[in-house]
């Protein structure tokens, strides 16, 4: 089920267009809220709605009465139905497919990412480890050049870390 009280619309954005509706699908309240203030320190207009399993995402994405994200962020390791699961569940969803989906992971193996690349996910991001990190990583994802991203992936680009953004990056 979709969390109104963890819903956020951060302030407008510097090109002051609508907010980018997102959909967080992640099991942890902690990493739920630094998500969100991250998000709200990287400029980016927007409103977030959290969801705690893949199959709950899966489910709201699939809800005709509330509209489509502009991207979705889905944790990996989560209970009832991995992240994974769902993406490939999306993915395989000719209505869902185009959404842009980022997946969160705490792991960088070689194998995780290759296969979240294969199952159609448009970026993996290693979950930083301090808020500073989250920001910058947030602020890349967002003004990443997603037309490129997502008409021709290229696997350099792929995957995010704390540990490939330098502060030049923002």
């Amino acid at each position: 089920m979709m969390s109104s009280e963890n819903s956020r619309t951060a302030p407008e954005g510097v090109n002051g267009e609508e907010p980018l509706k997102i959909i967080l699908a992640e099991d942890d309240k902690d990493d739920q809220e630094l998500f969100i203030d991250a998000l709200g320190e990287s400029d980016v207009s927007s409103e977030v709605v959290t969801v705690e399993n893949g199959q709950e995402l899966v489910d709201s994405l699939k809800d005709k009465s509330q509209p489509d994200p502009d991207i979705i962020f889905i944790d990996i390791n989560m209970p009832v139905k991995g992240g994974k699961q769902a993406l490939e569940e999306i993915k395989a969803d000719k209505d869902l497919r185009d959404i842009p989906a980022v997946m969160l992971s705490t792991w960088d193996h070689p194998s995780d990412i290759e296969d979240a690349f294969e199952k159609g996910a448009d970026l993996y991001v290693q979950k930083p480890n301090s808020f500073n990190g989250f920001v910058l990583i947030l602020k890349k994802v967002f003004f990443l050049h997603w037309a490129k991203a997502l008409l021709n992936p290229v696997k350099k680009l792929f995957f995010i870390s704390e540990k490939n953004i330098s502060q030049g990056d923002s």
